[in-house]
């Protein structure tokens, strides 16, 4: 199984030249790999051994690399195709990539407006209601500019008492829900009309007396937070 979901790309960047592989490249250039064979892997992939041929080739040229080496049978026929240097490092790459988005593929997900951009500090500020959230400084927005900010659950900290560190957003809040989820706590803050999810393991829970209308400090520091153009 490819593992990969409908609809993702692979930005790969290299030497000055960028390709987006999306999942049945992604799938017949791992199959590949797997197999020793274009015609398994095209086969694995569902798409015809001429439509595998066409894939490769416009990875090559548009990369300007080979991805594949194929070494053909002697007289009784046969042959193998394995993955170059290159070939292996896209295939590393993207499962780089899933590796990442099965990590973090539960997210918060706020929209918010952004209300000041400090070119000194390389940050901008956005607000959710009355929260206003530090990030990073992005060139592509604007003030007034409508964004949807997105957290990873893991990304967010609980504390009961707010501590002195290199977290710039940290806020004060009140637990409204708490179930088990995978065998960690989903805990639901409210910061202000706005709620955060967060996933803690069960000990730590424990440790800090987490309960429902507890009073605590949520956090999550402004690398975390990925943002996209509404």
């Amino acid at each position: 199984m490819s593992g990969v979901k409908a609809g993702v790309e692979y930005k790969i960047d290299l030497d000055g030249k960028t390709f987006l592989l999306d999942g049945k490249k992604y799938d017949l250039v791992n199959y590949i790999n797997t197999s020793g064979s274009i015609t398994k892997a095209a086969k694995l992939t569902k798409i015809s051994y001429r439509t595998a041929l066409n894939y490769i080739d416009k990875i090559e040229k548009t990369l300007e690399i080979a991805i594949v080496d194929t070494v053909k049978g002697g007289k009784g026929g046969g042959g193998s195709t394995s993955l170059t240097d290159e070939g292996l490092m896209i295939l590393k790459e993207c499962k780089k990539i899933n590796a990442i988005m099965e990590l973090h593929k539960e997210l918060n997900e706020i929209e918010a407006n952004v209300i000041d951009v400090d070119n000194s500090k390389r940050i901008m500020t956005i607000q959710m209601n009355k929260v206003n959230i530090t990030i990073p400084l992005n060139h592509k927005y604007s003030v007034g500019d409508r964004i949807l900010a997105l957290i990873s659950y893991d990304n967010v900290f609980i504390m009961l008492e707010p501590q002195k560190s290199s977290i710039r957003n940290i806020f004060k809040g009140i637990i409204k829900e708490m179930a088990l989820e995978n065998d960690m706590i989903r805990v639901k803050t409210d910061i202000g009309d706005v709620d955060v999810f967060s996933d803690i393991t069960l000990p730590a829970s424990e440790d800090l007396n987490l309960r429902l209308g507890k009073e605590v400090y949520v956090g999550f520091k402004a690398l975390a937070i990925a943002t996209l153009k509404l």
